[in-house]
């Protein structure tokens, strides 16, 4: 038996079946073992000496792969053909070794490019040995990784409250976000005016026409700043007399894009369908590992993590014969396209991303794909297919316009182009950030000489905009040109910044967090080099030369290290005030802009004597008084409401009237901690937080009255007649009976509670149905909701895990967001029937497939976050995955690596193998615990 070794159980299942009964093949699940996040990993001292420690779902896997190579005649390593790839099959086979498995029987690397029978059968011909070098690569990539998250993220603990860790990649991307912020804030806005005349032919077609010349004078862009010099220039055009200078007409043609690679993939996918980077290689890795096309599972696409735009000759060969049967022989170009890659420091020459059968048009087996999967397909297809299509003939055209007033000469120009055969474009035009120019329109046929009757002119204001904010694909796109990172790693690297909370996105586009912020201006000023863009690309370079067998790659960590060890030592001594001198340099400009009275943008607004500067707290920064503790003022980092909160005299703090009764000022102010409204002032002032309801821009006098007078009595308690107060606290807002607490759910207005919801909040809480999980615990019912259709009463209890619904002998925990002093008995008997079939509580969930095993594969939403089951085993999603995400093959591999579910041969010779794995679990869980427990703590950090 040759035992064959992948990836993912999908990818494990088709090419088993493409292989036949001579072989087995079993799915590692991704890597299966990584540096442990402790001292010592990576040792410098040791020359470089990893110490690499088996993942623990992992375990269970490499001894099912351990058992199965006991008996085979061959090992087949075929991983995915990168240098993640390589490396998994030479960890998967160092760890085979170390269990002295092998016995000498042969060992083979194949790779495939695309997951068909004809693909993986041709794969397995021509096997070779693991390469070496992509594993150094690989090794050498891993260890920057750790150097720099385990050493660097501890002096960020220390010196950065708050912050939370950096990255080699992580830390330059964050950069680029920043430093595009600051060009935003820096940007200072021009005026300026453009001219246009509306024309007409002496056929009486229109067309227009841009002022670009007066008395032999060129007009630029910006060159007409008032709006004096524009009326002047409207004035001599409206008295003018017009004729057609010159016409240039020129062919020209327009060259089809090449296929996608990882890149330019996400960029496309992200204009035309408005998928996340990671959207898009979730769906893509679903399509290359096979979908289910008429009872047959077949790969779509070729591998989907390339920087290449290659194309096997068969392809080209394929996608032509599509072409000419489409479309008609005459938009397949003479001789077929070559593509070379432009981008910096490509490598790893795969093909470009293409159908693996360019026959499969998209329309033809949309039926087998859901919604986003066959838009994707789609995208795909049409950009292999057109890159193999003629060009577009076009005819550009230019017209040359003077126009005399009086003794004042004016130039305009009128450009258009036509398309005199389509081409490609035909099939497919790449998505636009941008307007379309100017060149666009047809113009009408006219030639030198004719005169020109003028319709209107037409003036427009326009004011220069900065540069516009990163959207996840454009920053992909400018990572790529600047050489940093690699394919595999753009959509990881989005997806740290954003789970760190160093960047957010909103409305597509990424803004820079003050953490963010400050991180990025405490390493450019003690870590220059290390986020600098040269620096990181030169580095890739480096890696690259590895890859390519050219340089040793212990050789660059030992450079590398040299250099970064002797930076870090210079922090050890670091004194906070040397760290806050460095940020108020660097972050000046964006957290005190000058102002346009030109006074001191640092002076307290408050006292009016202190100096405002970046201070650090226990929960990050903020801006403070040099007065303090006399003056107490203190505001967020990002004076993100100067413009709404306050006027030039008292900066953050905006004026929303008067108090009625005592006539004391009422603002809307900036705190340390957010945005707050106040009354009147002196030492101890009245103040409120906002809640997350009520936006600073919309908060009215009435609201912010409302939320000074609070805290309110909305009720009476029905056993004590206490009074039951609602108002806002450090926590958030609540709702108050003696001493105790109810935070009020997030849909309740607390300028609005009412005493019945209060009441319940209240009741609810002192009944344990609300407040801490793991509290104490209470068997008695604490709300009866009402008799069950089959009979029996349904009552809530509180539970040590939360508040479960009770029925008879049936108990179903209530989801995360349910609300248990609202719950109706509906809702109850939902949850109630879901667990009698075996759901766990919850939500009755959505079935995404079969188990290989059998059983239904349930995605279902717990207390504790979405989860995925089958029967009694519950399986927690993953970071980065959601429950709107998740794919039936995510779903067993999380099963499967919970322990306990067999493969499907070995499911079919025993009657129970559910049970009985899940009978193992809690055993192997305590010894584990108990093997664990006996370790030295040791200091975490998280690695980029």
């Amino acid at each position: 038996m040759n035992l064959v070794i992948v990836e993912s159980p999908s990818k494990a299942k088709t090419i088993n079946k493409y292989l036949g009964r001579d072989y087995e093949v079993i799915a590692s699940f991704g890597h299966v073992r990584d540096l442990p996040a402790k001292d010592g990993s990576v040792d410098p001292e040791q020359d470089f000496t990893m110490l690499w420690q088996v993942d623990a779902k992992a375990a269970k896997r490499l001894s099912d792969i351990a058992a199965a190579a006991k008996t085979a005649t061959k090992l087949i390593l075929a991983t995915d053909p990168d240098r993640e790839g390589e490396a998994i099959s030479w960890h998967v086979l160092e760890v085979l070794k170390s269990k002295k498995v092998l016995k000498g029987i042969p060992v083979e690397r194949v790779v495939f490019n695309a997951i068909t029978k004809s693909a993986v059968l041709e794969a397995m011909k021509h096997p070779r040995q693991i390469d070496e070098a992509l594993v150094d690569s690989y090794l050498a990539r891993r260890a920057l990784d750790y150097l720099v998250g385990f050493n660097l993220s501890p002096v960020l603990w220390r010196k950065l409250p708050g912050a939370r860790s950096a990255g080699r990649v992580q830390s330059v991307a964050l950069r680029l976000v920043c430093d595009r912020e600051l060009e935003i804030e820096q940007f200072i806005t021009q005026e300026y005016w453009t001219l246009l005349a509306h024309l007409k032919t002496k056929a009486d077609a229109p067309f227009v026409a841009r002022l670009t010349g007066v008395d032999g004078r060129k007009i630029g862009r910006l060159d007409i700043a008032t709006a004096d010099e524009a009326q002047d220039l409207k004035n001599a055009l409206e008295s003018a007399k017009f004729s057609v200078t010159s016409v240039d007409s020129r062919p020209a043609k327009r060259h089809p894009w090449a296929p996608f690679t990882t890149s330019t993939l996400q960029q496309e996918a992200s204009r035309k369908l408005g998928f996340a980077p990671a959207r898009t290689m979730q769906i893509a890795q679903k399509l290359y590992e096979g979908i289910d096309i008429d009872g047959d599972t077949v790969g779509l696409i070729t591998y989907m993590r390339t920087d290449g735009v290659d194309v096997a000759p068969e392809a080209i060969a394929a996608a032509r014969k599509v072409i000419g049967k489409e479309f008609g022989e005459r938009y397949v170009p003479k001789v077929p396209r070559k593509y070379t890659v432009k981008a910096k420091n490509a490598q790893e020459a795969h093909e470009a991303i293409r159908p693996t059968d360019m026959s499969l048009l998209p329309a033809r087996i949309s039926r087998s794909l859901n919604h986003d999967e066959a838009r994707l397909y789609d995208l795909i297809w049409t950009r292999a297919v057109a890159s193999q299509m003629e060009s577009a003939d076009l005819e550009r055209t230019t017209v040359e316009i003077a126009a005399t007033s009086g003794a004042k000469k004016l130039d305009l120009r009128a450009t258009g182009q036509v398309v005199r055969f389509d081409g490609f474009l035909k099939l497919y035009q790449e998505g636009r950030d941008d307007d379309e120019d100017d060149e666009s329109g047809r113009l009408p046929p006219m030639s030198a000489g004719d005169p020109l009757a003028k319709d209107k002119i037409e003036s427009s204001q326009h004011r220069t905009e900065p540069p516009p904010r990163f959207t996840e694909a454009s920053l992909v796109k400018r990572m790529e040109e600047l050489g940093i990172g690699r394919p595999s790693t753009y959509a990881s690297t989005l997806g740290v910044l954003r789970d760190r909370d160093y960047v957010r996105l909103e409305k597509k586009r990424l803004y820079p967090e003050d953490k963010g912020r400050v991180v990025t201006a405490f390493l450019e000023s003690f870590f220059t080099r290390y986020v600098g863009y040269d620096f990181t690309a030169g580095l890739e370079e480096k890696l690259d030369l590895v890859s390519n067998h050219e340089i040793d790659w212990k050789q660059v960590l030992r450079d590398f290290w040299a250099d970064f060890s002797n930076a870090l030592a210079a922090t050890k001594d670091l004194r906070t005030t040397q760290v806050l001198d460095s940020l108020n340099e660097l972050l000046g400009p964006h957290i005190f802009p000058a102002k346009e009275d030109g006074s001191n943008p640092r002076a307290c607004p408050s006292c009016g004597t202190g100096q405002l500067s970046l201070k650090l707290g226990k929960f990050g920064a903020f801006i403070g008084c040099s007065n303090y503790p006399e003056c107490k003022f203190t505001r967020t980092l990002a004076d993100t409401n100067a413009e709404s909160l306050g006027d030039s005299d008292r900066p953050g703090v905006k004026v929303l009237g008067q108090d009625p009764e005592t006539g004391d000022e009422i603002t809307l102010r900036d705190g340390r901690f957010g945005t707050y409204v106040q009354q009147g002032e002196g030492e101890k002032p009245k103040r409120s937080s906002l809640p997350k309801n009520i936006s600073a821009a919309d908060v009215t006098l009435e609201q912010a009255l409302a939320l000074l007078s609070l805290p309110r009595e909305v009720a009476l308690h029905p056993e004590t007649k206490a009074p039951i107060v609602a108002g806002i606290g450090r926590y958030g807002p609540y709702v108050q009976h003696g001493k105790t607490y109810a935070n009020i759910g997030k849909d309740d207005d607390i300028l609005a509670i009412g005493g019945n919801r209060a009441i319940d909040l209240i009741v609810a809480k002192e009944s344990g149905l609300s407040g801490r999980r793991f509290g104490a615990e209470a068997s008695s019912a604490s709300r009866a909701l009402g008799e069950h259709p089959q009979g029996g009463a349904v009552v809530i209890k509180a539970g040590r895990f939360g508040p479960y619904v009770n029925w008879g002998k049936i108990n179903a925990t209530l989801p995360r967001d349910a609300d248990p002093t609202s719950l109706t008995l509906e809702d109850a008997v939902t949850l109630l029937a879901a667990k009698a079939q075996g759901g766990g509580g919850g939500t009755q969930g959505r079935v995404l497939g079969q188990h290989p095993s059998g059983g239904d594969i349930v995605l279902r939403e717990g207390r504790f976050g979405p989860y995925v089951s089958l029967g009694k085993i519950n399986a927690t999603l993953k970071s980065g995955l959601t429950a709107e995400t998740i794919a039936l093959e995510d779903a067993i591999a999380l099963i499967d690596a919970k322990g306990g579910v067999p493969t499907k041969k070995k499911a079919t010779a025993k009657a129970k193998p559910v049970a009985k794995a899940a009978t193992k679990k809690p055993a192997a869980k305590k010894a584990v615990a108990k093997k664990t427990a006996t370790k030295a703590p040791v200091r975490k950090a998280k690695s980029a």
